[in-house]
């Protein structure tokens, strides 16, 4: 993800963008613990302020936290947070979000950094509620001090994560319904989008870049996982058999092309420039297959980097990729 993090996957899948080369190391270290959707409007857009969806009732409880009423100051510090908050109906309710939240567009970005959260910062927005991906400088215990209550929403590890997560965000925004039916779509949607894919005697192989210096991603990571929903074969799977190395392993070039993967799937076309034509280009590369065949797959950075509900839209790209293979 980042150009020379071992752990810019982790800081990437944490719904940020690519920070400096510094930052992306720290980031992925810590991060190591740690993808167009119908329904990322605000189906509560013609409800008045403070009313709640279904009839939800207040004061709402999910895990330790408790909210008396309808929270309707929300800053959210992470792009993927504002994303799911967005895509359940509480929009609206959203006052604030991180100067990485570029989605959707009408998402209130604001110079609050998810990296280095600042309590102070973001105490001077008056929240009711503070929605975060990870415990940065201790941010929450800071925030709880101050009263200010926090969601944390830590990077998916499985799709039943980021389902929890949305239910969860519903139910404390007073959208429940909005985000139960959110959960049964993006459900919907990717049965019917794994059933199209053929069966294959014998598996398609991948590589997932997360930039030019080979950082990638295994089978027990989150987008590993979806890859498995199709049956596909990781190249990078043998780089970190022993998980050492959190399921973000760098590759060297010249494993990749003695592994020869049917697809290269690129999720670092935005911050790094990267298409077929700079992959072909790469010494030894022009006779992989997925180089040869054309078959190396532009991603778009963010969506293959939050685990929101734009997931659905990176495994339609990873089945519409498969699908147009040879047999």
């Amino acid at each position: 993800m980042l150009r020379r993090v071992p752990a810019a996957a982790p800081s990437r899948l944490a719904g940020t963008t690519r920070p400096s080369r510094a930052t992306k190391a720290l980031t992925a270290t810590l991060a190591a613990a740690a993808l167009a959707l119908a329904g990322c409007g605000d189906p509560a857009a013609d409800k008045p302020a403070g009313s709640a969806s279904g009839g939800a009732a207040f004061p709402v409880t999910v895990g330790q936290l408790t909210l008396a009423a309808r929270p309707e100051k929300i800053v959210a510090l992470s792009p993927t947070a504002t994303e799911m908050l967005f895509a359940v109906g509480a929009g609206k309710q959203v006052t604030a979000a991180d100067d990485n939240s570029n989605y959707p567009p009408e998402a209130p970005k604001s110079e609050l950094s998810a990296f280095q959260p600042n309590a102070e910062a973001i105490a001077a927005k008056n929240p009711d509620l503070v929605v975060l991906s990870n415990d940065t400088n201790k941010i929450v215990d800071q925030l709880t001090a101050l009263k200010i209550p926090v969601y944390l929403s830590p990077a998916a590890k499985t799709l039943d994560d980021t389902y929890r997560q949305l239910g969860d965000l519903g139910k404390l925004t007073g959208h429940a319904d909005e985000a139960t039916a959110l959960v049964q779509r993006m459900r919907d949607d990717i049965d019917k989008l794994v059933k199209t894919v053929p069966a294959r005697a014998k598996p398609l192989s991948y590589y997932y870049e997360l930039d030019p210096t080979y950082y990638s991603v295994t089978s027990k990571t989150f987008v590993g996982s979806l890859f498995g929903l199709v049956n596909m074969v990781n190249v990078a799977d043998p780089a970190d058999a022993d998980g050492a190395k959190g399921g973000y392993p760098q590759l060297s070039a010249e494993s990749l092309v003695k592994a020869n993967p049917d697809f290269v799937f690129l999720a670092d076309t935005k911050c790094c420039k990267q298409s077929l034509e700079t992959v072909r280009a790469r010494s030894g590369w022009a006779d992989v297959t997925a180089v040869r065949t054309g078959q190396v797959v532009a991603l778009d950075d963010d969506i293959a980097s939050r685990w929101g509900p734009r997931v659905v839209d990176l495994i339609r790209a990873i089945v519409d990729a498969v699908a147009k293979a040879p047999a």
